[in-house]
């Protein structure tokens, strides 16, 4: 490892060790539910937050590394039983550099209701790209729910697991943890706008537009 791998490294692990911190703060998880990866630039390696570890309580040392064949390459605990949902996601999508797995209350009560998300405001539009499908049912760890996760994500950054939670991902782990944020919001907004009468969503082209926009233009100069 180059001493600017090295480097990498440690900002990668401190990165993660405070989102999951950001994560209990926020009430997308409780304990040590959820999960969360990031890319180490680069390489063909990932960061990704250890099994039964409660996130106030990590540090950078409890993480593992692991390499895209699904070996650990560094790490004193065992890694996270949902590894294989992180590791099929680098697998398949070139561009995305972190992976967020939370238990958030109004996300999670589409999942066990098994019923989408619609995209139903214009941030949610942008940053997901429309609306969250459910995954089909899969037990917890298992290559099954990762393969179910993926498909039913689609080109999205956002997916929720059937009777589970929620999976965001991102370009960096600041964009997969604002996407979980998003989804969570929208559920709410979509739970509290059926109280109120028929929810409308935005029009498929539209929400492409905004989406492209988000992309491509957002916070460029």
């Amino acid at each position: 490892m180059t001493a600017q791998t090295k480097l990498q490294t440690e900002k990668i692990k401190s990165a993660v060790v405070q989102a999951g911190r950001d994560l209990i703060a926020s009430g997308l998880v409780a304990g040590t539910w959820g999960n969360i990866s990031a890319r180490i630039p680069g390489t063909d390696t990932f960061v990704i937050t250890p099994s039964g570890k409660n996130y106030m309580d990590t540090v950078p040392d409890d993480l593992v590394i692991m390499n895209l064949a699904g070996e650990v390459v560094e790490g004193n605990l065992k890694q996270s039983s949902e590894y294989h949902l992180h590791l099929f996601t680098y697998q398949a999508k070139k561009d995305i550099q972190a992976v967020v797995h939370t238990h958030s209350v109004y996300a999670s009560a589409h999942a066990v209701a098994r019923t989408p998300i619609p995209v139903g405001v214009e941030d949610m539009a942008m940053i997901v790209g429309g609306s969250v499908l459910v995954a089909p049912y899969a037990l917890p760890g298992t290559e099954d729910l990762a393969n179910n996760a993926l498909e039913a994500m689609g080109d999205r950054w956002a997916v929720l697991l059937a009777n589970h939670g929620v999976v965001g991902i991102g370009r960096s782990l600041d964009e997969a943890m604002r996407v979980c944020h998003i989804v969570e919001k929208s559920a709410r907004i979509y739970i509290s706008a059926r109280r109120l009468g028929q929810p409308f969503e935005l029009d498929s082209e539209d929400v492409q537009t905004l989406r492209q926009k988000y992309l491509f233009d957002y916070g460029k100069k």
